[in-house]
């Protein structure tokens, strides 16, 4: 089909070029009542809607992509006691006439005392010697095999992301990865259970490169973290259903198969939105939300068919300092959020909470906390970057951490239910670091490499926090050699790993704010030395459009 030249109010196309009208362009200054009647006939444009159509595929993407990569966490003890893996332990006989409580068992160290243990002195058979889902066995299958394919595929994926079509790209990724989930509904040991995993991890590495490209091409500057925000409610919309499938599905125990029955449903709607994406979702012209409404992305920054040694370049080129530490941060941050999931079920348990108990809890309060959390975050850090750039940004990530870190420590340090209760508002608060982070990375790079810059990001804040379970293990047992009991040690290791890097994260991002300020300057000056070859280019758009130097005063 011939590619229509660009109107005011053009119409989409079944070409990779089509594009779609400017959400409130960047360039464009407005005061409040002319920004709302932007928004208003925004919302009144059909080809708009269709990119809030577009913008609730990538979040059930997203809800579908976390649904399958935190299953494995909460079914992992009903899943190892069938298929033999990682270590053993006593806990209640569920299958006993009168249980003994689970608070009780887990003291016992060893398999005799377990089995002859007495409850009140009158009830025998009340624990069991069983395999527990925790160890080695499981920090490999919840961190390195998934991870590592993650993390390696993504960069590869990235960069084909800037090349070819990016929603078919995703389309395929879906229904790849919701093949794997299903499928470990089936498996009957452990290697089986590996593969699967590292299918798992290669599916959903292009995951999120391709949607937050797209993202950035349907959404204007003004928007864009309240967008990256509304996305990344998949994150604990999917969280939060794992728990409800993983405890309430294998309880229901569906013709006695009750684990696996929990991995087949997670796995089925996948396939469903993925041929849905292949078939509706249309391919917006890369950048044109990055730019006014009249200017080529191409005449500032190249094409989208560079080759990918131009694009390497162009990466190391704009790795600043400020950059780095946000990724660095980022990882620290993202190291707590790993921890923490993949440990959820095992502390509570240690708590003596059944699995009912968590999931009427765990079902709702990460999708509600967190949802308000990367929304609130993005709507808060939309309002702040108007007046201070990329600074406001970053302040945001820092003050949330500091504020959640108490609530963090409150889930630790309360007994259920009032540990439940904690975790709420740390959600809320602590949460608005994800959509406000992946803003200011688009923002600073151009789009000619932003799904690239993207997939760089997640491959370096994946590798460091989606690894740093395996540091678990050995620091509970080193509390446990210190003499602390089994829930102590791991309360004490939870201590260091999720409130703690809470604080360290926001350590770091207030030190990227400094650089940045840096960093700033440095690309200010490198632009005035710097002759305009092209006074007719130049008067179109700025040579450092995109930069951070242009969107720090960009509202000035």
């Amino acid at each position: 089909m011939a590619l229509r030249s660009y109107r005011r109010t053009p119409r989409f196309e079944e070409s990779e070029e089509s594009v779609t009208e400017p959400l409130i362009s960047p360039s464009l200054d407005m005061n409040t009542a002319g920004k709302s009647a932007k928004i208003f006939s925004f919302f009144s444009s059909k080809q708009n809607i269709y990119s809030i159509y577009v913008l609730l595929l990538f979040l059930i993407t997203y809800l579908l992509n976390q649904l399958d990569r935190y299953m494995l966490a909460i079914v992992t003890k009903p899943l190892a006691q069938e298929i033999h893996y990682g270590d053993q332990g006593c806990m209640t006989n569920t299958s006993a006439a009168f249980p003994s409580p689970q608070i009780v068992c887990q003291k016992l160290t060893n398999e005799s005392s377990c089995t002859q243990f007495i409850y009140n002195g009158t009830i025998l058979g009340g624990c069991k010697w069983d395999y527990t889902g925790q160890g080695y066995d499981y920090q490999i299958l919840a961190g390195p095999i998934f991870i590592l394919i993650y993390t390696f595929a993504a960069i590869p994926v990235g960069i084909a992301a800037d090349l070819y079509n990016r929603k078919v790209l995703l389309g395929i990724s879906l229904i790849f990865w919701s093949v794997c989930t299903l499928l470990s509904g089936f498996v009957t040991s452990y290697w089986q259970l590996a593969l699967l995993r590292f299918g798992l991890g290669l599916g959903e590495a292009g995951c999120t490169p391709f949607a937050t490209s797209l993202i950035a091409d349907y959404f204007g500057e003004e928007l864009r973290g309240l967008a990256m925000g509304v996305y990344n409610w998949g994150i604990y919309t999917g969280y939060s259903l794992s728990y409800a499938l993983g405890n309430f599905i294998t309880d229901a125990n569906i013709n006695n198969q009750g684990w696996r029955w929990s991995f087949i449903i997670a796995g089925i709607p996948g396939i469903v939105i993925g041929f849905i994406i292949l078939l509706t979702v249309k391919e917006p012209k890369r950048g044109q939300k990055s730019q006014p409404s009249t200017t080529k992305v191409e005449s500032s920054i190249g094409n989208a068919t560079s080759s990918t040694k131009e694009k390497f370049k162009l990466m190391f080129k704009l790795m600043r300092p400020s950059l780095l530490l946000l990724c660095i941060a980022s990882s620290i941050r993202n190291a707590a959020g790993y921890v923490w999931a993949y440990n959820t079920q095992v502390y509570f348990d240690g708590l003596g909470q059944t699995p009912t108990q968590i999931g009427t809890w765990m079902s709702w309060i990460p999708v509600v906390g967190g949802s308000i959390g990367v929304v609130f975050g993005g709507f808060i850090s939309d309002r702040v970057v108007k007046r201070t750039g990329p600074h406001g940004r970053i302040w945001v990530l820092a003050l949330s951490q500091i504020v959640s870190s108490p609530f963090a420590a409150g889930v630790l340090f309360l007994d259920p239910p009032y540990c439940y209760f904690s975790l709420l508002p740390n959600y809320i608060i602590g949460e608005m670091w994800v959509g406000v982070a992946l803003a200011v990375l688009v923002e600073l790079v151009p789009a000619d490499v932003r799904t690239t810059a993207v997939a760089a990001y997640f491959f370096i804040i994946s590798n460091i926090g989606g690894n740093m379970p395996l540091l678990v293990p050995p620091v509970k047992r080193a509390f446990i050699n210190a003499g602390y009991g089994e829930v102590d040690s791991l309360r004490n290791t939870l201590y260091l790993f999720f409130p703690g890097e809470y604080i360290l994260a926001a350590v770091l991002f207030l030190v990227s704010l400094v650089v940045l300020h840096r960093d700033i300057e440095y690309i200010k000056q490198q632009q005035d030395q710097k002759v305009p070859a092209n006074e007719e280019t130049n008067s179109q758009m700025p040579s450092n459009y995109g930069s951070a130097s242009t969107l720090a005063t960009a509202d000035q």
